[in-house]
Protein backbone atom coordinates (compact mmCIF):
# COMPACT_ATOMS: atom_id res chain seq x y z
CA UNK A 1 0.00 0.00 0.00
CA UNK A 2 1.93 2.86 -0.82
CA UNK A 3 -0.76 5.61 -0.84
CA UNK A 4 -4.23 5.27 1.36
CA UNK A 5 -5.20 8.40 1.39
CA UNK A 6 -7.05 11.28 -0.94
CA UNK A 7 -6.88 14.84 -2.42
CA UNK A 8 -6.78 16.78 1.16
CA UNK A 9 -3.04 16.24 2.72
CA UNK A 10 -2.55 14.34 5.46
CA UNK A 11 0.52 13.44 7.74
CA UNK A 12 1.38 10.00 6.88
CA UNK A 13 -0.94 9.25 3.69
CA UNK A 14 -0.48 10.56 0.26
CA UNK A 15 -2.69 9.73 -2.60
CA UNK A 16 -4.09 6.52 -3.76
CA UNK A 17 -1.45 3.63 -4.85
CA UNK A 18 -0.61 -0.21 -4.50
CA UNK A 19 1.52 -1.99 -6.00
CA UNK A 20 1.20 -6.03 -6.73
CA UNK A 21 3.73 -8.28 -7.50
CA UNK A 22 2.67 -12.13 -8.08
CA UNK A 23 5.00 -14.65 -5.68
CA UNK A 24 6.90 -13.05 -3.05
CA UNK A 25 9.81 -11.77 -1.76
CA UNK A 26 10.08 -9.25 -5.01
CA UNK A 27 10.52 -12.17 -7.05
CA UNK A 28 8.80 -10.82 -10.20
CA UNK A 29 8.21 -7.06 -11.84
CA UNK A 30 5.70 -5.15 -9.58
CA UNK A 31 2.72 -3.64 -11.12
CA UNK A 32 1.17 -0.35 -10.00
CA UNK A 33 -2.59 0.70 -9.32
CA UNK A 34 -3.38 4.15 -9.40
CA UNK A 35 -0.41 6.95 -9.03
CA UNK A 36 -1.92 10.09 -7.25
CA UNK A 37 0.62 12.68 -6.22
CA UNK A 38 3.09 11.08 -3.49
CA UNK A 39 3.15 7.77 -4.71
CA UNK A 40 6.21 8.10 -7.21
CA UNK A 41 7.89 9.23 -3.80
CA UNK A 42 6.67 6.40 -1.69
CA UNK A 43 7.86 3.64 -4.58
CA UNK A 44 11.58 4.60 -3.78
CA UNK A 45 10.69 4.85 0.24
CA UNK A 46 9.24 1.30 0.17
CA UNK A 47 12.42 0.05 -1.49
CA UNK A 48 11.23 -0.19 -5.03
CA UNK A 49 12.81 0.70 -8.12
CA UNK A 50 10.94 3.09 -10.54
CA UNK A 51 12.38 1.93 -13.42
CA UNK A 52 11.00 -1.77 -12.61
CA UNK A 53 7.45 -0.53 -12.84
CA UNK A 54 6.26 0.21 -16.77
CA UNK A 55 2.72 -1.55 -16.20
CA UNK A 56 -0.03 1.11 -14.17
CA UNK A 57 -3.30 0.41 -13.88
CA UNK A 58 -5.58 3.46 -13.70
CA UNK A 59 -9.05 2.77 -11.93
CA UNK A 60 -9.85 6.24 -12.82
CA UNK A 61 -8.75 9.41 -14.00
CA UNK A 62 -9.10 12.23 -10.91
CA UNK A 63 -6.15 13.43 -10.13
CA UNK A 64 -5.82 11.86 -6.61
CA UNK A 65 -5.23 8.93 -8.32
CA UNK A 66 -3.35 9.37 -11.73
CA UNK A 67 -1.39 12.82 -10.51
CA UNK A 68 2.20 11.30 -10.78
CA UNK A 69 1.98 9.25 -13.84
CA UNK A 70 3.83 11.84 -15.51
CA UNK A 71 5.67 12.33 -12.99
CA UNK A 72 6.51 8.58 -13.27
CA UNK A 73 7.23 8.59 -17.14
CA UNK A 74 9.61 11.47 -16.70
CA UNK A 75 11.49 9.62 -13.96
CA UNK A 76 11.67 6.36 -15.77
CA UNK A 77 13.17 8.36 -19.22
CA UNK A 78 15.80 10.18 -17.07
CA UNK A 79 16.55 6.83 -16.20
CA UNK A 80 16.67 5.41 -19.29
CA UNK A 81 13.27 3.69 -19.25
CA UNK A 82 11.09 5.10 -21.82
CA UNK A 83 8.35 2.15 -22.13
CA UNK A 84 5.26 1.86 -20.74
CA UNK A 85 1.98 0.12 -20.54
CA UNK A 86 -1.32 2.19 -19.59
CA UNK A 87 -4.40 0.67 -18.84
CA UNK A 88 -7.08 2.69 -18.05
CA UNK A 89 -11.13 3.87 -18.34
CA UNK A 90 -12.58 5.17 -21.71
CA UNK A 91 -10.87 8.31 -21.89
CA UNK A 92 -7.27 7.32 -20.87
CA UNK A 93 -5.89 7.88 -24.38
CA UNK A 94 -7.53 11.39 -25.08
CA UNK A 95 -6.44 12.27 -20.75
CA UNK A 96 -3.19 11.20 -22.00
CA UNK A 97 -2.94 13.10 -25.22
CA UNK A 98 -3.15 16.47 -23.79
CA UNK A 99 -0.91 16.05 -20.88
CA UNK A 100 1.72 15.40 -23.47
CA UNK A 101 0.25 18.55 -25.54
CA UNK A 102 0.72 20.45 -22.49
CA UNK A 103 4.13 19.04 -22.25
CA UNK A 104 5.33 18.48 -25.87
CA UNK A 105 9.26 18.09 -24.94
CA UNK A 106 8.14 14.78 -23.35
CA UNK A 107 6.18 13.23 -26.82
CA UNK A 108 9.18 11.78 -28.55
CA UNK A 109 10.84 10.47 -25.29
CA UNK A 110 8.47 8.24 -24.61
CA UNK A 111 6.86 5.14 -25.38
CA UNK A 112 3.37 4.69 -24.56
CA UNK A 113 0.66 1.83 -24.81
CA UNK A 114 -2.23 2.80 -23.57
CA UNK A 115 -5.29 0.23 -23.48
CA UNK A 116 -8.41 1.45 -22.46
CA UNK A 117 -10.32 -0.75 -20.27
CA UNK A 118 -14.34 -1.76 -19.89
CA UNK A 119 -16.01 -4.03 -17.04
CA UNK A 120 -15.57 -7.27 -17.76
CA UNK A 121 -12.52 -7.40 -19.61
CA UNK A 122 -9.75 -10.03 -18.09
CA UNK A 123 -6.04 -9.11 -19.31
CA UNK A 124 -2.50 -10.61 -17.92
CA UNK A 125 0.75 -8.28 -16.39
CA UNK A 126 3.40 -9.42 -15.32
CA UNK A 127 2.10 -12.70 -13.87
CA UNK A 128 -1.45 -10.95 -12.86
CA UNK A 129 -4.78 -11.75 -14.27
CA UNK A 130 -6.21 -8.16 -14.10
CA UNK A 131 -10.31 -8.86 -14.55
CA UNK A 132 -11.82 -5.40 -14.57
CA UNK A 133 -15.02 -4.84 -12.26
CA UNK A 134 -17.93 -1.97 -13.24
CA UNK A 135 -18.44 0.40 -10.48
CA UNK A 136 -20.06 3.70 -9.89
CA UNK A 137 -18.17 7.22 -9.32
CA UNK A 138 -18.31 10.44 -10.75
CA UNK A 139 -16.38 9.63 -14.00
CA UNK A 140 -15.78 6.19 -15.80
CA UNK A 141 -14.21 4.17 -13.20
CA UNK A 142 -13.14 0.13 -12.74
CA UNK A 143 -12.31 -2.21 -9.65
CA UNK A 144 -9.35 -4.41 -10.36
CA UNK A 145 -10.05 -8.38 -9.98
CA UNK A 146 -6.11 -9.54 -9.36
CA UNK A 147 -5.26 -13.19 -9.62
CA UNK A 148 -1.87 -15.27 -9.06
CA UNK A 149 -1.45 -18.96 -8.49
CA UNK A 150 -5.20 -19.19 -7.19
CA UNK A 151 -4.25 -15.94 -4.36
CA UNK A 152 -7.24 -13.20 -5.38
CA UNK A 153 -7.48 -9.62 -4.48
CA UNK A 154 -9.73 -6.84 -5.48
CA UNK A 155 -9.17 -3.35 -5.50
CA UNK A 156 -12.39 -1.12 -5.48
CA UNK A 157 -10.72 2.11 -6.68
CA UNK A 158 -13.36 5.02 -5.39
CA UNK A 159 -17.07 3.66 -5.69
CA UNK A 160 -20.38 3.66 -3.63
CA UNK A 161 -20.83 0.09 -2.78
CA UNK A 162 -21.82 -1.66 -5.97
CA UNK A 163 -23.04 -5.62 -6.85
CA UNK A 164 -20.32 -6.26 -8.84
CA UNK A 165 -17.98 -5.39 -6.32
CA UNK A 166 -19.80 -7.46 -4.14
CA UNK A 167 -20.34 -10.60 -5.98
CA UNK A 168 -16.46 -10.79 -6.94
CA UNK A 169 -15.66 -10.22 -3.46
CA UNK A 170 -17.21 -13.14 -2.37
CA UNK A 171 -14.53 -15.95 -1.59
CA UNK A 172 -11.64 -13.97 -2.41
CA UNK A 173 -8.60 -13.73 -0.62
CA UNK A 174 -8.27 -9.81 0.40
CA UNK A 175 -10.41 -6.90 -0.15
CA UNK A 176 -9.02 -3.65 -0.70
CA UNK A 177 -12.16 -1.18 -0.43
CA UNK A 178 -12.26 2.62 -0.37
CA UNK A 179 -14.41 3.96 3.12
CA UNK A 180 -14.12 7.44 2.37
CA UNK A 181 -16.24 8.94 5.27
CA UNK A 182 -17.56 7.79 8.06
CA UNK A 183 -21.89 6.86 8.68
CA UNK A 184 -22.21 10.18 9.90
CA UNK A 185 -21.97 11.52 6.34
CA UNK A 186 -24.95 11.31 3.80
CA UNK A 187 -23.07 10.56 0.58
CA UNK A 188 -22.66 9.97 -3.09
CA UNK A 189 -19.62 8.42 -5.20
CA UNK A 190 -17.66 6.84 -2.45
CA UNK A 191 -18.27 4.39 0.58
CA UNK A 192 -18.90 4.33 4.02
CA UNK A 193 -18.58 1.95 6.41
CA UNK A 194 -22.41 1.20 7.05
CA UNK A 195 -23.17 1.06 3.18
CA UNK A 196 -20.81 -1.29 2.88
CA UNK A 197 -21.21 -3.75 5.34
CA UNK A 198 -25.09 -3.69 4.31
CA UNK A 199 -23.61 -4.80 0.76
CA UNK A 200 -21.16 -7.21 1.50
CA UNK A 201 -23.07 -9.38 4.44
CA UNK A 202 -23.24 -12.70 3.74
CA UNK A 203 -19.86 -12.79 1.66
CA UNK A 204 -17.07 -14.38 2.44
CA UNK A 205 -13.75 -12.13 1.91
CA UNK A 206 -10.74 -13.40 3.60
CA UNK A 207 -9.58 -9.83 5.11
CA UNK A 208 -10.93 -6.63 4.65
CA UNK A 209 -8.33 -3.55 4.11
CA UNK A 210 -9.53 0.19 4.21
CA UNK A 211 -8.30 2.58 1.86
CA UNK A 212 -8.92 6.20 0.17
CA UNK A 213 -9.92 7.53 3.76
CA UNK A 214 -10.60 11.39 4.10
CA UNK A 215 -9.87 13.24 7.49
CA UNK A 216 -13.18 13.20 8.50
CA UNK A 217 -12.59 9.69 9.68
CA UNK A 218 -9.99 10.32 11.72
CA UNK A 219 -11.34 9.07 15.62
CA UNK A 220 -14.00 6.87 14.04
CA UNK A 221 -11.51 4.19 12.92
CA UNK A 222 -12.77 1.58 15.55
CA UNK A 223 -16.39 1.93 14.72
CA UNK A 224 -15.87 1.80 10.73
CA UNK A 225 -13.74 -1.53 11.36
CA UNK A 226 -16.52 -2.75 13.85
CA UNK A 227 -19.24 -2.22 11.83
CA UNK A 228 -17.78 -4.28 8.65
CA UNK A 229 -16.18 -7.07 10.91
CA UNK A 230 -19.82 -7.71 12.06
CA UNK A 231 -21.18 -7.99 9.20
CA UNK A 232 -18.89 -9.92 7.33
CA UNK A 233 -17.13 -12.37 9.98
CA UNK A 234 -13.91 -11.33 8.68
CA UNK A 235 -10.50 -9.43 9.87
CA UNK A 236 -10.61 -5.71 9.22
CA UNK A 237 -8.42 -2.79 9.27
CA UNK A 238 -7.38 0.48 8.37
CA UNK A 239 -5.44 0.64 5.43
CA UNK A 240 -1.95 2.58 6.36
CA UNK A 241 0.84 3.79 3.73
CA UNK A 242 3.51 1.65 3.63
CA UNK A 243 1.72 -1.71 4.75
CA UNK A 244 2.92 -4.74 3.64
CA UNK A 245 0.38 -7.71 2.68
CA UNK A 246 1.11 -10.74 1.47
CA UNK A 247 -1.24 -13.78 0.52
Amino acid sequence: MLGTGVAIPQKDRVQSGLVVEAGGHRENIPVLFDCGCGVLQRIIESGYRHTDITNVFLSHLHLDHCGDVLALLKANWLCDVVAMDLWGPVGTVEWMNGLLAVYPYMQDKVDITITELNPGMVVTAQGLEVECVRTVHALPSLGFKVTSKSKTILYSGDTEPVDEIVKASDGIDLLIHECSFPDTFDITNHTTPGRLADMLRGTSPGRIVLTHLYPQTIGFETIMVRVLAEACGCSVEIGYDFQAIEI
